[in-house]
C-alpha cells in the first residue's frame, strides 16, 4: 500500500501561519469558488449525519470560520451544547462573527490534546482539516485515536474532507485542476499564495476513502463507513466509539 504524502512539521507549521494570518478573512470565499458553492453543501450534510443520533455534547474541531458548527448549532436540541475548537485566534475571530456563535462555546486548544476529560462528548466532526494534520499515517492514527479518547461509549466522529475518486480518468482530471486553478485562484483572493500551493500538493496525495477507513479502524472507531461526493472528489467518514459492555447491559440500550 503506498503511503500517502504527509508534509514535513517545518511546512505544516508555516502554512498553519500563512493560514492565521492571511487566509482568514476570505477562507470561506475560497472555498466556494474553487468547489462551486459544494463545499457548504457538503458540511451541511455531515452536520446532519452527525446529528442524526443527537447527545447533550458536541464538538466540531479544527473548526476554523465555524462553518461546520454553525450548521450543528442549527441542529441541535436546547439541551445540546456545542463546542468549537481551533487553535487560530484568526479564525476564530471570523467564526465569532457569524449569527449562530452566541450559542456555541468556543475553545482553543491543539486537537492532538484536547482539553476534554475522558468520555466527555456525544459527537466530534472535523471538516476539510484533516489533510493539515496528517503529519504521517502513525500521527493520524494517533490524533484520531485522541478523538476517540474524549468520545462517549457509542459516541460519533463524522470527517469530512477531500478524496480521490476510484476512475482513473476523473481522478487525474481532478488532479489537473487542482493543479491548475487551486494554488492561483486561491492566492489570487486571499493574497497566501504559500497557504494554497500547499493545498495544491497535498490533495492529489491524500488518502483514498478505503485507506482512511483503516486509519479511523486502527484508532478504535467502529462500524466506519463512508459516502463518497461529487463522484469522490470528497469524502464523509463516519464512525462510532463501542459501546461498554456496563452500558450495552442497561435497559433500553
Amino acid at each position: 500500500m503506498k503511503e500517502a504524502h504527509q508534509p514535513s512539521p517545518k511546512l505544516a507549521r508555516s502554512v498553519q501561519r500563512a493560514f492565521s494570518r492571511s487566509v482568514s478573512a476570505t477562507y470561506e470565499l475560497v472555498n466556494h469558488v474553487l468547489t462551486f458553492g459544494n463545499d457548504a453543501l457538503w458540511r451541511r450534510k455531515a452536520a446532519r449525519i452527525g446529528a442524526t443520533s443527537g447527545g447533550e455534547r458536541w464538538a466540531d474541531l479544527c473548526t476554523g470560520t465555524g462553518e461546520t458548527a454553525s450548521y450543528l448549532g442549527r441542529l441541535a436540541s436546547s439541551r445540546t451544547a456545542v463546542c468549537a475548537v481551533d487553535f487560530s485566534l484568526p479564525m476564530m475571530a471570523e467564526a465569532l462573527k457569524k449569527p449562530e456563535a452566541r450559542h456555541i462555546h468556543f475553545i482553543v486548544s491543539d486537537v492532538r490534546a484536547l482539553v476534554f476529560p475522558n468520555e466527555t462528548l456525544d459527537l466530534i466532526t472535523i471538516s476539510f482539516a484533516t489533510r493539515n494534520i496528517n503529519l504521517s499515517r502513525e500521527v493520524l492514527v494517533q490524533t484520531f485515536a485522541e478523538f476517540h479518547r474524549v468520545l462517549k461509549p457509542g459516541g460519533r466522529f463524522v470527517n469530512l474532507e477531500t478524496s480521490q475518486p476510484s476512475f482513473g480518468p476523473l481522478r487525474r482530471l481532478y488532479h489537473l485542476y487542482i493543479r491548475l486553478v487551486v494554488k492561483r485562484v486561491g492566492g489570487l483572493i486571499s493574497g497566501s499564495y504559500s497557504a494554497y500551493r500547499y493545498l495544491a500538493h497535498t490533495i492529489p496525495r491524500f488518502y483514498p476513502p478505503g485507506e482512511l477507513s483503516d486509519i479511523m479502524s486502527r484508532a478504535g472507531f467502529e462500524n466506519v463507513t463512508y459516502k463518497r461526493l461529487w463522484f469522490g472528489i470528497a469524502a464523509i467518514h463516519h464512525g462510532t466509539k463501542a459501546l461498554d459492555p456496563v452500558s450495552q447491559a442497561r435497559p433500553g440500550r
